[in-house]
């Protein structure tokens, strides 16, 4: 093979390689999005979620233990913290904590992070809750649902992110996971972080936030489809990502129901997110609706549909896939921000 002809052929090499990473057909791709499974779900629901964790009420021994599983389940991965910490916690003083139901003690916000390629500087966040509320009346209020789904999927969100670094494709901007405390008295732990962000707010592309998503609501007991709230309150570009990302994975019943202004349950407000899009970052919020078990001591992983779940957070990785690697961060029009 002479030179020229074996120069064009290692180009073709390269090139090939390259577009194999690339979209949503891609190996690296492929590889993250396969590896989010309804067994890794299950494995780690039924221990956050166990009587041994008392509810994970914020600052609670209880919730400080799941908080060490989550960390020790990032140290197996591989997923470090971001630098500008210590380790993974952010500590959260008690005098941040005073809510709804009083003073509370110390507690911690756990950061997990990927370092972005080619943007490192920009961010994606992605955000759930995993304190739930205790022990009432002598019956621990598990929250497998209320956050448990949504924590989990961000431990299978960080673990398909890191593979697909592996494959040879690691993100374009930042991978910020957050997994937040204080959200059941007030979203506390969000709070403290957009008031004392690791990173500038300024860098913050996007936070996708989940709060519930392994359940099903009345209204839609065996469908396929998650609810997806705020997603073109400050971006228009947000909602059209997840919809393509959706069309090219799950294809999932996007329903807006809660977009609506006029919503009585004002969901738009009430998890995490909100912390972020009062800070101008555009925010989509993915929730399986308010079902028989919310907030009452029979939310136990054993009702949980493990297989939608790992179906809804295949798509919210592919959302975030697309976030993270497309050319320009999204912008921000602010059309139908409230």
């Amino acid at each position: 093979m002479n030179r020229a002809i074996s120069a064009i052929f290692s180009v073709c090499v390269l090139t090939s390689c390259a577009s194999a990473n690339l979209g949503y057909d891609g190996r690296a791709f492929r590889t993250g999005y396969e590896s989010i499974s309804s067994a890794d779900l299950k494995k780690h629901l039924y221990v956050l979620a166990s009587d041994e964790m008392q509810g994970r009420d914020t600052g609670s021994e209880g919730q400080k233990k799941a908080g060490r599983y989550i960390i020790g389940e990032y140290q197996k991965m591989g997923v470090t913290h971001p630098a500008p910490l210590a380790d993974y916690y952010q500590k959260v003083p008690k005098e941040a904590l005073n809510g709804r139901r009083g003073a509370l003690p110390d507690s911690e916000n756990i950061l997990a992070f990927i370092k972005g390629s080619e943007k490192p500087e920009e961010i994606i966040v992605l955000s759930a809750h995993y304190d739930h509320v205790g022990i009432k009346d002598g019956q621990i209020y598990n929250g497998a649902d209320d956050d448990g789904s949504g924590t989990v999927a961000l431990m299978e969100i960080a673990e398909a992110f890191k593979k697909s670094k592996k494959m040879g494709k690691a993100p374009k901007r930042s991978i910020l996971i957050l997994h937040v405390t204080g959200e059941e008295h007030g979203l506390l732990g969000s709070k403290f972080y957009a008031e004392n962000p690791v990173f500038p707010l300024a860098n913050t592309v996007v936070n996708l936030n989940i709060d519930m998503i392994g359940r099903s609501d009345a209204e839609n007991e065996g469908k396929n489809y998650v609810y997806v709230i705020g997603s073109e309150m400050l971006s228009t570009e947000l909602k059209k990502i997840n919809e393509s990302a959706n069309n090219a994975t799950q294809k999932l019943q996007l329903n807006y129901k809660y977009d609506d202004p006029n919503d009585t349950q004002r969901l738009y407000y009430r998890s995490d997110h909100y912390n972020f899009a009062k800070n101008g970052i555009p925010v989509a919020f993915f929730f399986d609706g308010i079902h028989e078990d919310y907030h009452k001591p029979t939310d136990d992983a054993d009702k949980i549909d493990y297989e939608l779940l790992k179906k809804r957070t295949q798509l919210i990785f592919a959302t975030a896939w697309e976030l993270a690697n497309r050319e320009a961060r999204i912008v921000v029009d602010g059309k139908n921000s409230r």
